[in-house]
């Protein structure tokens, strides 16, 4: 069984628990020896822009998967978002997992491809100058090529 030489990723949520899985991936794959891009886009921009990725916020309503149990009233008080975003980053931390920031630079000397997508900027009004330097702009046709060449694709 022939095994592929690129992972393509789509990016299309820009919440710090959706953030790390593409760029972890990604990479890893290139650690690998693969080719990698990761392809962002609708709110997935977000991890892309400047000074943005250590920011990001993990919200505490409608996750089921949130380890301790909260009700969705509970979540909906005002300040529960900065207390599910303080708990995460303080088990990412203990876990000494990178920051986003951190793993951002890392694909980027790794040759991880940063794709932001053209249309969605276009949609969402988001100028190439928010994006960080590193970011090529593509449309849907730029990832799709990339993955049909010896590729795996999963989305986020």
């Amino acid at each position: 069984m022939a095994t592929a030489k690129r992972l393509g990723i789509i990016a299309g949520h820009g919440t710090l628990d959706a953030a790390y899985p593409p760029l972890i991936l990604a990479t890893s794959a290139a650690a690998l020896d693969m080719e990698s891009a990761i392809f962002f886009t609708f709110y997935g921009l977000e991890i892309i822009k400047k000074g943005k990725a250590d920011k990001l916020k993990v919200a505490p309503i409608a996750n089921p998967a949130m380890p301790v149990p909260v009700p969705n009233i509970v979540g909906m008080l005002p300040g529960m978002t900065a207390v599910a975003t303080g708990m995460m980053n303080n088990w990412m931390g203990k876990a000494n997992v990178a920051k986003l920031s951190e793993l951002l630079d890392m694909a980027v000397m790794s040759g991880v491809r940063l794709i932001g997508c053209q249309m969605t900027m276009d949609v969402m009004g988001i100028e190439r100058e928010e994006l960080l330097d590193e970011v090529e702009i593509g449309g849907a046709a730029t990832f799709l090529n990339y993955v049909a060449e010896d590729g795996i694709a999963l989305a986020f």
